[in-house]
């Protein structure tokens, strides 16, 4: 059975930084494409940022492009999202996402996901 766990949400001052993690098993890890989304009350997920399999390449959505960082641990079966220069408009839950995307920020051609990671930044 596949599972995706994220952890490393919190609450972080304006200009702040985390780093989620999202730790996956009972799949080919490697073999899959990794995405990271959020989602706010009302609206639907929206795409932050992707690893392909074996981090052949990465993208970002234009609010992500030169704040977030994804990199991806084979050893560990984990991918990372490293956040920093937070904005309070990056409050959300951050859902990570498996499977083999067309359009790696759509969330429509995902297999599987895990169940959030709350991230607050406020002051």
């Amino acid at each position: 059975q596949v599972h995706l766990v994220e952890s490393g949400g919190g609450l972080v001052q304006p200009g702040g930084s985390l780093r989620l993690s999202c730790a996956a098993s009972g799949l080919a890890f490697d073999a899959h494409g990794i995405g990271w989304f959020r989602q706010v009350p009302g609206k639907g997920r929206e795409g932050v940022s992707y690893s392909s399999p074996r981090n052949a390449y990465t993208s970002y959505a234009n609010s992500a492009k030169g704040r977030f960082t994804i990199s991806r641990d084979s050893a560990e079966n984990t991918v990372y999202l490293q956040m920093d220069s937070l904005r309070p408009d990056d409050t959300a839950v951050y859902y990570c996402a498996a499977g083999h995307p067309t359009i790696p920020l759509i969330p429509n051609d995902y297999d599987y996901w895990g169940q959030g990671t709350q991230v607050t930044v406020s002051s």
